[in-house]
């Protein structure tokens, strides 16, 4: 108390008197203007329309517009990109989308005014600058996510089909570019140029987004997988070498002229492989953990990155094949490229990746496209880039011994063109090479070539009449084992479900058959460390069935969409019983995230019609976000949510029966008792168990199989320390109801608590 006291008048005296000494010298200080000219030939405004002038100021100033751009497109890509995954399909077409809504061909045309108040022309280069900040980063790494020595052990096949699907649609796209060239290309651009950059527009396939298409149809670990992953990444090697070329060529204006930057180019990729790399591959090495990797080391890695960039700009190659050889230089370490992918990609992928689809659809006019004669050239320019690359790849793979079912895939998936065709067109439009109209018929052909891969795929299985592989690999049986179904995100958790699962499936693995799935959350760009991120997922897990002598399947699958894949499993397959992690509502909590959750709610179509069937409240907060509410809806089989509270025996499990609905709970009950000789609380309150004969048939089997294990409780209320003795309390969901309204302390108490669905 005496502390506190001195401290409080130190911090009085202090603050006062220092307070005291600013004021009196201010005061003081206005004598000094004595002499000096103040002058002010502007009127004195009032000191409200002073602060509406500052305040003016504030908001039009140039950063403040560049912060409300990004936050804009970032809210509005990731909305678009959210309805695309629902959709099936990249989330790359999403954020295209909703570059080309902000743009002039929607909002610039339904709301002139906002558009021009949100992106004012002299604000555009700002936006630009940023975007290919964000594009260097990404060629960076998606240079990083190519395995040369995948490419250089599975190249004769992969090099034929991918140097096929690029020479194809080449042909083609310079054919194409003399029917086109007098009406479409600009003034002043020669017919080399403008068909160099038609043929490889056409040539183009999106790396990144088919390696994310091949993992989410579970083709990874196939042949097929492995020789469309392998072509695309040839593909991209070739490709970026090929349009180094052709900007060379371009901005030299013909091919003599481009051979001193040929040759310059040419110099400065062999300096970066074979001084460069030597000299990375040992830094990577020896700095290859976390701790090791030091700022003042990840400092020489963004030198080179910058340099190398740096470099094939002012050779007149463009920054960004610079950015990708950076990359594709860098030490094929994996823990050291994991390490470092994950230190760039989320800022490239999440904040910066966005402005360039943006920036890419503000420049999209797609009301130019104002004559059927434009739409028929556009229509032209999509098939023949159709069938440039899907016919051109699948004759290829057809040629080489693929089956027709496999050609015809790998030729769906090399049409996938996402965002680096945006890249290309871009760099083709900067040049002046593309008008406007042909620049917004290449975004909607690469709009569309991506989008029609998920289908394309489908009608090929579906001709064929034949499915991509199972989700969970291995027949899963029901004859006469109890199969749970445990779905984990962070491996700690895992851990808490398994040994539940256990309990109550029990240890004999010829009466239980226990799946452990983890499903993590993909992303455009990385694909480089899903091998390894696998074993670490499943590490723990391994260990703590070993532990409980138990048989557990294991399942690894990267998904933009992991609510609906745990949905899409459970309902699919043979199993009796899904077990999953609470998700605590980010919402919950705070006024500000009650009026979010209120609001999210009110215009999700699902919540809307399940509170007009009074299934659930408009206004609910709840201790369940909505994407474990999505699975409890969803699923047709039972479902145990788990609020896990470092779960580490069963020892003593407490079951609330509040109704005649719970009592199906007795069923969980029994196998805790039998399979894992636990001891069991049942609260019942309202005195519902044996009023049912089959209810009151497995309570008799249950004390048959041990009178001393279960215990019934008729009180009123529960004290916290009865409830604290037991290890798990089990409620249904509505259960759950009750024990919000009028016990909520339960869920804050030491047991981890399952909440089961019927």
């Amino acid at each position: 108390m005496v502390k506190n006291f001195k401290d409080s008048i130190f911090y009085i005296i202090t603050i006062g008197g220092f307070s005291a000494i600013i004021y009196f010298l201010i005061v003081f200080g206005k004598q000094q203007e004595v002499g000096k000219v103040i002058s002010d030939s502007q009127p004195v405004l009032s000191n409200w329309d002073q602060f509406k002038e500052t305040y003016f100021h504030n908001i039009t100033h140039p950063l403040a517009i560049l912060l409300v751009q990004i936050i804009t497109i970032i809210v509005v890509a990731r909305m678009f990109g959210y309805v695309c995954r629902k959709i099936k399909q990249p989330t790359v077409i999403g954020e295209i989308m909703a570059g080309i809504f902000l743009g002039p061909s929607f909002l610039g045309l339904i709301f002139p005014e906002l558009s021009s108040a949100l992106f004012p022309p002299n604000s555009l280069s700002n936006l630009q600058f940023l975007s290919q900040i964000g594009l260097i980063l990404f060629m960076f790494v998606v240079g990083m996510e190519l395995d040369m020595k995948m490419l250089r052990n599975k190249a004769r096949d992969a090099v034929i089909i991918s140097h096929a699907s690029i020479i194809f649609p080449f042909a083609l796209g310079v054919c194409l570019a003399y029917f086109i060239y007098r009406s479409y290309a600009p003034q002043n651009v020669n017919f080399l140029s403008f068909s160099l950059f038609i043929g490889i527009s056409m040539s183009i396939t999106a790396f990144p987004v088919l390696a994310r298409i091949v993992q989410e149809k579970g083709l990874t670990k196939t042949r097929l997988g492995n020789i469309v992953i392998t072509c695309a990444a040839a593909d991209d090697v070739t490709a970026w070498c090929l349009l180094a070329a052709v900007i060379a060529i371009v901005k030299a204006g013909s091919f003599l002229s481009s051979v001193y930057t040929i040759i310059l180019a040419a110099t400065y990729v062999a300096v970066m492989l074979k001084l460069v790399r030597p000299f990375l591959k040992n830094l990577g090495d020896k700095y290859s953990n976390k701790e090791g990797l030091s700022k003042p080391v990840v400092g020489i890695f963004f030198i080179v990155l910058l340099v190398s960039a740096y470099c094939s700009e002012v050779i007149g190659i463009h920054a960004l094949f610079g950015a990708f050889l950076a990359g594709v230089i860098m030490p094929s370490n994996v823990r050291f490229r994991n390490i470092f992918i994950e230190k760039v990609e989320d800022v490239s992928l999440v904040l910066l990746l966005p402005l360039f689809f943006v920036f890419t659809g503000l420049r999209t006019q797609i009301g130019l496209l104002n004559d059927p004669g434009l739409w028929l050239t556009c229509l032209l320019i999509i098939a023949v880039a159709v069938a440039g690359k899907f016919f051109g790849s699948s004759l290829a793979a057809r040629f080489v011994g693929q089956s027709w079912k496999d050609s015809l895939t790998i030729g769906a998936l090399m049409n996938t063109r996402g965002l680096m065709e945006l890249v290309v067109l871009n760099i083709g439009y900067d040049l002046g090479v593309l008008s406007p109209e042909i620049f917004a018929m290449m975004v909607l052909m690469a709009v569309i070539t991506t989008f029609m891969t998920a289908p394309a795929l489908t009608l090929i299985n579906r001709i064929f009449f034949e499915k991509f592989p199972s989700l969970i690999p291995g027949k899963i049986g029901k004859v006469s084992k109890y199969s749970i179904l445990v779905s984990f995100g962070s491996p700690q958790k895992g851990v808490s479900l398994v040994r539940l699962a256990n309990a109550l499936a029990g240890g004999s693995q010829e009466e239980s058959d226990v799946t452990a799935m983890h499903l993590s959350p993909s992303n455009e760009i990385n694909q480089y460390n899903f091998a390894e991120y696998e074993s670490e997922s499943f590490r723990p897990i391994k260990s703590e069935a070993k532990k409980l002598d138990l048989k557990v399947n294991l399942f690894f699958k990267p998904s933009n969409d992991i609510e609906g894949e745990i949905i899409q499993t459970a309902n699919e397959s043979n199993f009796d019983l899904l077990l999953i992690g609470v998700g605590k509502s980010v919402f919950a909590g705070t006024l500000l995230g009650r009026f979010m959750n209120y609001t999210t709610r009110m215009i999700s179509p699902t919540v809307v019609y399940n509170s007009i069937l009074g299934r659930e409240s408009l206004f609910e907060e709840g201790v369940l976000d909505e994407k474990v509410k999505n699975i409890l809806r969803s699923s047709k089989i039972p479902v145990g949510v788990v609020i896990d509270k470092k779960l580490e025996k069963i020892q003593r499990v407490f079951t609330a029966v509040f109704s005649a609905h719970d009592l199906f709970l007795l069923n969980y009950v029994e196998k805790f008792v039998v399979n894992h000789g636990v001891k069991a609380t049942l609260y019942d309150t309202n005195e519902v168990i044996g009023k049912n004969e089959k209810d009151q048939e497995i309570f008799l089997r249950i004390i048959a199989q041990n009178p001393a294990a279960l215990t019934v409780s008729n009180e009123k209320t529960i004290s916290k320390s009865l409830l604290n003795e037991h290890d798990l309390i089990v409620v249904s969901v509505e259960g759950l109801k009750e024990v919000i309204e009028n016990s909520p302390f339960w869920l804050s108490l030491k047991p981890s608590v399952l909440i089961i669905k019927k």
